[in-house]
């Protein structure tokens, strides 16, 4: 059976104050795909998930983004979360005088409310809450603190995780999800990604380092160098590539 197309990027290009980061991406994900995003600093791999996410700092240029058969270039932030796409940020951002469980329930009711569901009682939503944060062993005392307030580096982002927990994105975009973690932090998000990995979503993992994909095995590796896909293949393309670097295949890429 032909699996569900999530996302289809054909020929995209986007710049940021006047200059051309991605020149011309095709990258297709279907349902219950899990790729890997690699590459040297400066590719473009952060602009990409930016641009797919909707960051107004970046401006399309041409090409599409189509996401469940819709142009997503032409949604509203928002209503790219509504419809279930899912960033996980590089560096968590702090909303101090938030709650956790309020940002929480606001973000899943509104997100009910787009599908035309009823939002969820309060005994619902903290049901759901602690069902969902055991996934990423998170501290349930941090429900009760201001978003990512006064967290380490990893709490912050099993809290990423424990958000695309709740949220049940159909395209999880996580960008240097492993920056920042010592290796028992790494498992405890990797973890609660494989947990969350299904036949319904697709899961786009950017990163430098292969060690993040000991843990979360990829369908798909990509290769990324000025703002281009250059080359594509499975796991053992990240193994290879932490062994030997880019040079190699940066080197063929440009010889052609």
């Amino acid at each position: 059976m032909q699996k569900e197309i999530i996302l289809n990027v054909e020929d995209l290009r986007a710049s940021v104050e006047g200059k051309e980061i991605l020149q011309g991406i095709n990258f297709k994900v279907a349902a219950g795909e899990v790729h890997a995003i690699m590459g040297p600093n400066g590719s473009g791999k952060s602009t990409f998930a930016s641009v797919l996410a909707g960051n107004p700092k970046y401006d399309h240029i041409s090409g599409k983004a189509e996401y469940m058969g819709k142009d997503i270039l032409d949604m509203s932030i928002e209503d790219r979360a509504r419809e279930g796409l899912f960033l996980g940020f590089q560096y968590p951002v702090e909303i101090p005088g938030v709650s956790m469980s309020n940002f929480m329930r606001l973000a899943v009711n509104e997100q009910r409310k787009y599908r035309g569901e009823e939002p969820l009682t309060a005994a619902q939503f903290l049901k759901l809450m602690r069902e969902r944060a055991a996934v990423v062993e998170l501290d349930a005392k941090l429900m009760n603190r201001a978003v990512n307030s006064g967290f380490s580096g990893g709490e912050k982002k099993r809290n990423e995780i424990f958000q695309m927990a709740m949220l049940q994105p159909k395209l999880a975009l996580l960008d240097e999800t492993d920056s920042g973690l010592d290796i028992d932090a790494l498992r405890i998000v990797a973890t609660g990604v494989n947990n969350l990995r299904s036949e319904e979503n697709g899961i786009v993992l950017i990163t430098h380092y292969q060690r993040l994909l000991d843990y979360i095995v990829p369908d798909y590796v990509h290769v990324l160098y000025k703002g281009r896909i250059i080359y594509s293949g499975d796991k053992e393309l990240s193994l290879k590539l932490e062994k030997e670097g880019y040079d190699w295949l940066i080197k063929e890429y440009e010889s052609k």
